[in-house]
């Protein structure tokens, strides 16, 4: 099993539209191979920005790979620079096989 996880800051003030945006937004994950689960987290805010986390849960890491290299994968990122205001700096990906 591989977990792929993206984090993000967004603006404090900010969080209802930023769940609202993936919400609506036409992920295709489902249609995928090897995709299991997908989760958006909530953590703490400072004042400033409030910490959110993608996780998505795959077969494999091959599975995962394949899929940002799909056509799926454009069309579920294809409007992704239109909230760019939301973002209080760059995503961090991490990636993690389950080894127990």
């Amino acid at each position: 099993m591989f977990i792929a996880m993206n984090r993000f800051r967004i603006a404090a003030g900010r969080e209802a539209e930023f769940i609202e945006v993936w919400r609506t937004r036409d992920s295709r994950l489902a249609e995928v191979p090897g995709f299991q689960r997908f989760n958006l987290l909530q953590g703490p805010g400072d004042g400033q920005a409030t910490v959110f986390i993608s996780h998505s849960t795959w077969d494999s890491a091959a599975a995962f790979e394949a899929w940002t290299r799909s056509e799926a994968f454009r069309a579920a990122h294809a409007g992704a620079g239109q909230n760019r205001d939301l973002y209080l700096g760059p995503l961090q990906f991490e990636g993690f096989e389950a080894v127990l």
